[in-house]
């Protein structure tokens, strides 16, 4: 029997890219996956949401002519026409990575992994077996949507991200479970489409992990857009019918729709790895690694969602590389410091470092730079003027330390100031770079002088 270099279980954006990264230095590869290559990620989650959102873009563009001038006497919104160019798209880069991962002579195999022993995999595809031989193991086989017995999940009026994506038909209303990013982005999603939403957490705002002037920012925009938000509220139990569900709130009050979507967070995949052959333990189907992203047992490692360490597919990338690299002895720690996110509502919300919550809490001084995209020249002509870039600055020593942005092209515009707090740039370095005009770049260098106090349009 054949025995690889690496063998590498997942084929979503962390395992794709470990299996690449090691053909490219040379290793003999063979990648597992049992369903289509890219993982939740292209399949069930970051791209498809993506095509929706651009969808919506020109939803809201065609809503918003007659500020440019334009007159649109009527349109209509085709949702299965919808639904097949994001079926298009993803179908598009599935067939991308298919061609990588021949161009780079990486055996690919389909079917679900288990383990025999430490160098040793079985592969079940249907009726057929095979086995796989490798010196060494990535295991990247990602999460899975986390449900609780109470909502009584049935993939049909109770749903996850996955059914939602499946949708032939919208519904006229949609309770969202979990006021994080899956629940913000698909609120967005539906909402400009007509879909009534009302979006229901525990906890006390929109988004919260991200810096709470950002959060309340993204929350008087949900609010223009009728999204309805029943926060720090907890849902005892979905009864669902023909009709559709209703969400018990305490003894008296509910909440009625067409549907409801659970987006209250994702859980490790492990099921059917037969780790308990391989000895190797888990937390709740967590698999710990350390800083080289070596588990437990020697020669097997993990990376992504499965290692519950910050579950965003650019993680799961860099941890594949960083894996790769450690087993082929180049060892390098992951570095978890600067990780940008991104999150795709309207207006798009994206961040990266210390938010100013953070910082107080861990005694640093710092002095915090504002600009709102209303005094942006590129933003006016957009009609893009909602929101804010916010950067935060460590006093004593002038670099920054972290970056908060909710408004036009966030998602782009984030990276800048992750590149500077990565390269430990001061706020006077990063100034002193000439930006173009009339960008929406601008907004970020005139909220790093503001840190100063020297901002030109602050």
């Amino acid at each position: 029997m054949k025995e690889y270099d690496i063998a590498v279980v997942g084929g979503g954006p962390g395992g794709y890219v470990a299996a690449i990264k090691a053909a490219q230095l040379g290793a003999d590869v063979c990648l597992v996956e049992k369903e289509d290559l890219g993982g939740t990620c292209l399949n069930r989650g970051c791209i498809p949401t993506k095509a929706l959102t651009a969808s919506c873009d020109v939803v809201r563009n065609i809503k918003g002519a007659r500020r440019f001038g334009i007159k649109v006497n009527d349109f209509e919104i085709d949702w299965s026409n919808v639904a097949k160019n994001k079926d298009r798209k993803v179908s598009q880069l599935v067939k991308g990575i298919e061609y990588l991962i021949k161009k780079n002579d990486i055996d690919f195999v389909s079917g679900t992994a288990s383990f025999k022993e430490k160098n040793l995999l079985e592969i079940s595809d249907n009726d057929e077996v095979s086995e796989v031989k490798a010196k060494n193991v990535i295991i990247a086989t990602g999460s899975q949507p986390r449900v609780v017995p109470a909502f009584n999940y049935d993939g049909d009026k109770v749903v996850t991200s996955k059914e939602l994506l499946e949708l032939e038909e919208l519904p006229e209303s949609l309770l969202i479970i979990g006021a994080g990013v899956i629940g913000c982005e698909f609120a967005s999603i539906f909402a400009t489409v007509g879909v009534k939403i009302t979006v229901v957490d525990v906890m006390s705002r929109l988004l919260p992990t991200e810096d709470e002037e950002i959060s309340k920012n993204l929350a008087r925009a949900f609010k223009r857009a009728r999204i309805k938000t029943n926060l720090e509220t907890e849902i005892q139990e979905i009864k669902t019918d023909e009709e559709g569900i209703e969400a018990i709130i305490g003894d008296r009050d509910s909440i009625e729709a067409d549907m409801a979507l659970v987006a209250i967070g994702r859980k490790p995949y492990t099921e059917g790895l037969n780790l308990d052959a391989i000895g190797l333990e888990t937390a709740n189907g967590v698999i710990e690694v350390n800083e080289y992203l070596e588990t437990a047992v020697e020669g097997i490692y993990a990376i992504g969602d499965v290692t519950d360490e910050i579950q965003l597919a650019h993680v799961a990338s860099k941890q594949g590389m960083v894996a790769v690299e450690n087993i082929l002895d180049e060892k390098q720690e992951m570095d978890y410091r600067v990780v940008p996110n991104t999150i795709f509502t309207h207006p798009e919300v994206a961040s990266v470092g210390l938010n100013t919550q953070e910082a107080e809490e861990a005694d640093i001084e710092i002095e915090v730079g504002k600009f709102f995209f209303k005094g942006n020249g590129k933003a006016v002509t957009l009609n893009e003027t909602q929101g804010l870039v916010k950067i935060i600055m460590n006093a004593k020593d002038e670099t920054i330390l972290g970056g908060h942005i909710v408004g036009p092209h966030a998602s782009d515009l984030i990276h800048e100031i992750a590149l500077a707090i990565k390269s430990g740039l001061t706020v006077e370095e990063l100034t002193d770079m000439i930006h173009a005009h009339p960008t929406l770049a601008e907004a970020v260098l005139e909220a790093a002088e503001d840190t100063m106090g020297t901002a030109i349009h602050g």
